[in-house]
């Protein structure tokens, strides 16, 4: 399965501009990878639960994640950033 559009909501480009640049770099090769192959398992690619329900997320690293949701080829990423965001989402 490839993942051949990716959409920005607006939270998430707002967060985007508030990250590291390091950050920024880490989380344009999961994009990448994930574009490529969503279940690669460096990405830990997992669907969430309770409020956040029917979106997922992946990692960019130990630290920061990257919630989105799938609709057969295309993702939209809602909000970036740590562990928090799960909160604020």
């Amino acid at each position: 399965m490839k993942i051949r559009h990716v959409l920005f909501a607006p939270k998430f480009d707002k967060r985007w501009e508030s990250l590291p640049q390091e950050t920024k770099h880490r989380a344009h090769k999961a994009i990448t990878q994930f574009q490529q192959n969503p279940f690669h398992p460096s990405l830990r690619l997992h669907d969430l639960s309770g409020k956040l329900r029917g979106l997922w997320s992946i990692s960019i690293d130990r630290k920061n994640r990257i919630i989105l949701e799938m609709h057969k080829d295309t993702a939209i990423l809602h909000s970036i950033g740590d562990h928090a965001i799960y909160r604020k989402s």
